[in-house]
């Protein structure tokens, strides 16, 4: 997967806000938990609960923790959770498959094996403040991975990110660190006929906050990746405080540096999908005609 050459498709643009989607993936088909035992677990994990549709065409609950403000007022966000379908996983291209970071071993057996799917996904909650946005869909797909303990592994629609399930259930991840950990994908691709490389990120957008870019040559795209999560992490956390033209630190020896300053500037992403990001010039690792900070 990592020599194979990708063509752009420039058509793909990326809504902000929208419907947070995840695939809860399966080998054999399942059935929904009574609704007693959904209430109680999404509960526990997402707080108070209110189940206003249950039946054979899927199951909602609205979020009473959170309030969704509109012009006629304020209302909880649904959680959707929809019955047992197909699944297959040709229906994700290559192109998604080659930046799946987190699963590469799986990821072919997963999309192989796992022949159904449940989807869920939020709704009315886009306008939620972006911190109290992320951790309910947190919360909610951690409740979802106990509800069906024969999930295999969660396909995070607007990132395009995979997990094992197991993954989900046993991780040790901080409250504020779990979307960008498992909802935010850091890409990495090189550039067909040059030394290039570009690391950036997908999945912010969601939140209405911008996603990252590095295009840069000479030095240890894992530095870079260290360096995008942490700052997605920071924007995440601080309501996204940069303006084009801020500086931000650096990395010296793969450690953030205050040495070493890289100036942010808003651009149009280089990667698919068309979206607004934060391209980070990183002075003289640099590419792309980029002048240093």
């Amino acid at each position: 997967m990592g020599d194979r050459v990708f063509k752009q498709d420039l058509l793909q643009k990326e809504k902000e806000g929208g419907v947070f989607i995840v695939s809860l993936l399966f080998k054999e088909r399942v059935e929904a938990p009574q609704k007693k035992r959904m209430e109680t677990v999404l509960g526990r994990y997402v707080g108070d609960t209110e189940c206003f549709w249950y039946d054979e065409k899927g199951a909602g609950f609205a979020a009473k923790r959170y309030t969704a403000q509109f012009k006629e007022g304020g209302i909880a966000p649904q959680l959707m959770i929809t019955p047992c379908d197909f699944f297959t996983g040709d229906n994700i291209d290559t192109f998604k498959r080659s930046q799946m970071w987190d699963c590469l071993e799986d990821r072919d057996r997963i999309f192989d094996e796992c022949k159904y799917q449940i989807f869920a996904c939020d709704m009315l909650a886009s306008v939620l403040p972006a911190k109290e946005r992320a951790c309910l869909d947190m919360d909610f797909v951690e409740g979802l991975v106990e509800l069906y303990p024969t999930c295999e592994a969660v396909y995070f629609h607007n990132s395009g990110k995979l997990f094992l399930a197991e993954t989900i259930r046993k991780h040790q991840i901080p409250k504020e660190d779990r979307f960008i950990k498992f909802a935010v994908n850091v890409r990495f691709f090189n550039i067909e006929g040059s030394d290039d490389m570009i690391v950036d990120t997908l999945g912010m957008g969601i939140l209405f906050l911008p996603d990252l870019q590095y295009h840069f040559h000479d030095m240890d795209p894992n530095w870079v990746v260290n360096h995008a999560y942490c700052t997605a992490a920071y924007i995440l956390q601080n309501d996204n405080p940069i303006e084009s033209g801020d500086p931000i630190d650096g990395i010296i020896d793969g450690q953030f540096s205050t040495k070493t300053q890289w100036k942010c500037n808003y651009e149009t992403a280089l990667i698919q999908p068309v979206r607004d990001v934060i391209d980070i010039c990183m002075n003289e690792y640099a590419a792309g005609g980029r002048e240093e900070s």
